[in-house]
């Protein structure tokens, strides 16, 4: 009778909750715009102590100022003005270690690596056994290419390899700047107005370069050199003509005098500005 009690209590209870209305769900509501962030960045008017840092070069170039001043001449060696370089290119620090780790790199790459000796299997001669292994009274040999007899193959001989490595391209830069630098500090860098060349003619360089007081080995370094300077130069010994973009540590320090044109200046500090 319990059972049936409880049974009948349950079934009033469970149309009560079917005939009770289900609640709609809270319409949502439109989430306001996010608003957006204020930059924090504003401008400024540069102060007098801003632009006094900065100079404005050739060509509407702009470096920082304080750098060494050279002066700039023409081809027959008169004096036209003064250019200031570039402190970080022409200013840095000298660092011995870097400047020898970006030499050996480049002397590495410039080896060859076509050595070679033959060893047992590529020297010529037979591979017959010379006598029967034992009753000579000989020593035992296998053949007469064996590394102990004359004429016989190389054991551990060099082979071709390539040499060439590569150090991070910031160290090898900042290895140049050191490099420019001490050619700055030890005055064996010259700046050219322009080199204008009609034509190919070797006499008329070589008169220029006199005329500067040029006479050991000398880098020139113009942008884009012409035919006719390239031309005129290949035929004197000592000279070598390049791009900025071609300009490397070795031939910085193999020369004497570093010989640069106004717009081969430019695009040197451009290339190499940190």
């Amino acid at each position: 009778m319990a059972e049936k009690k409880k049974g009948a209590a349950k079934a009033p209870q469970a149309e009560a909750k079917k005939a009770a209305p289900k609640a709609k769900p809270a319409a949502r509501t439109a989430a306001a715009p996010k608003a957006k962030p204020v930059s924090r960045k504003t401008k400024r008017d540069l102060s007098e102590e801003d632009t006094a840092q900065f100079v404005r070069g050739e060509g509407g170039t702009v470096k920082p100022a304080g750098g060494a001043t050279v002066p700039v001449v023409d081809a027959s060696n008169a004096h036209l003005r003064e250019v200031s370089l570039h402190p970080g290119v022409f200013g840095a620090e000298k660092n011995e270690h870097l400047i020898w780790e970006a030499v050996k790199e480049y002397r590495a790459g410039g080896r060859a690596g076509t050595h070679m000796t033959k060893n047992r299997a590529l020297v010529s001669g037979t591979g017959r056994k010379p006598w029967r292994q034992k009753g000579t009274g000989r020593a035992r040999v296998g053949e007469a290419r064996n590394p102990l007899w004359r004429h016989g193959g190389t054991v551990f001989g060099p082979v071709p390899r390539d040499y060439s490595y590569k150090i991070p391209k910031k160290a090898r830069l900042a290895a140049l700047r050191s490099a420019l630098s001490q050619r700055v500090n030890d005055g064996a860098l010259m700046v050219v107005d322009r080199f204008a060349l009609e034509g190919p003619k070797t006499k008329v360089l070589k008169g220029i370069l006199d005329t500067l007081g040029v006479k050991a080995k000398t880098l020139l370094v113009d942008y884009r050199p012409s035919e006719a300077l390239v031309l005129s130069g290949r035929n004197i010994p000592g000279l070598k003509i390049v791009d900025p973009s071609q300009v490397n540590i070795y031939d910085v320090l193999d020369c004497g005098t570093v010989l640069l044109s106004q717009e081969g200046l430019a695009k040197l500090e451009e290339r190499l500005a940190p």
